[in-house]
């Protein structure tokens, strides 16, 4: 009977310690990251990186990250689950150019700046243009495509140039130039943001805005899908040159995606894979 009682306290003491063990692990989670593929990944963090480089991390831990919003055609887009675009074929060549693997986080374009700022990823891929106000927070790289803000209104409308866009409902994609470029320059403007250009078209046929202002490529892509209803404007309202965007003063990283850039641009590739997306419009 001594011994069954002492068998028994030790399965109980072992199947305590072995509950708490179960404990102490469950609080994990994962982030919201993906690979090229679109299937689930994490973003880990070295456990020592006393002296080393981002460079050396990625190279380290076999992978790179970059963040994107998915809803700016032909720059990034969905394709079923996979990221399809300019920008990401731009990804993958700095993800091979280390012999790593890339991931990436699908996130708003405004939340953008803050996932470089918190270590969330280790560049920005998003059909990003370069401004002082971003710039006081990330480091952008050289350029890579002349871009513009366009002009989206319906078939019928009086409005025919950015003059009169003056105290008008003007729908644009949170955080963007076009978004900076409303609120900034157009008189009494009453500017509605929102998170996908797609959204704001559906507001602009639905009619409760008077026009849309977005990047000039996407807007094509958006007019397409709704040529019966909605044309875009020959006047562009503004110029500017989309970059990709580091942690500021990772010099490591920044030298690594401007040596990227040129070797693209060099070599005639960075228009094949312009082309690719925009001449297929």
């Amino acid at each position: 009977m001594k011994i069954k009682k002492i068998l028994c306290l030790a399965l109980a003491a072992m199947t305590a310690l072995a509950m708490s063990s179960c404990g102490n692990n469950g609080g994990s989670s994962s982030d919201s990251s993906t690979d090229g593929n679109g299937s689930d990944s994490s973003v880990s963090e070295s456990s020592n990186t006393e002296g080393k480089t981002s460079i050396d991390i990625i190279k380290e831990q076999g992978y790179i990250t970059m963040s994107t919003n998915a809803e700016f055609e032909p720059f990034e887009f969905m394709e079923g689950q996979e990221f399809k675009g300019i920008d990401i074929e731009i990804s993958q060549k700095i993800a091979d150019k280390l012999g790593v693997e890339l991931k990436i986080n699908n996130t708003s374009f405004d939340s953008l700046p803050m996932e470089l700022q918190s270590g969330k990823c280790n560049f920005v891929a998003a059909g990003m243009s370069y401004t002082e106000d971003k710039a006081k927070n990330i480091d952008f790289s050289d350029p890579y495509f002349n871009a513009s803000q366009s002009i989206i209104v319906l078939k019928d409308s009086d409005i025919k140039g950015p003059d009169d866009l003056k105290g008008k409902k003007i729908g644009v994609q949170l955080g963007t130039t076009g978004d900076t470029y409303c609120t900034e320059n157009v008189e009494g403007a009453e500017v509605s943001r929102l998170n996908k250009g797609v959204d704001a078209v559906s507001d602009l046929v639905r009619g409760s805005l008077d026009a849309v202002v977005i990047d000039d490529f996407p807007a094509q892509k958006l007019v397409a899908n709704n040529a019966e209803k909605v044309i875009k404007l020959d006047d562009a309202l503004t110029v500017e040159e989309y970059c990709l965007a580091v942690p500021k003063g990772d010099k490591e990283m920044l030298d690594l995606v401007n040596s990227v850039i040129k070797e693209l641009k060099d070599s005639g590739e960075l228009d094949e894979i312009c082309s690719k997306y925009i001449d297929a419009e």
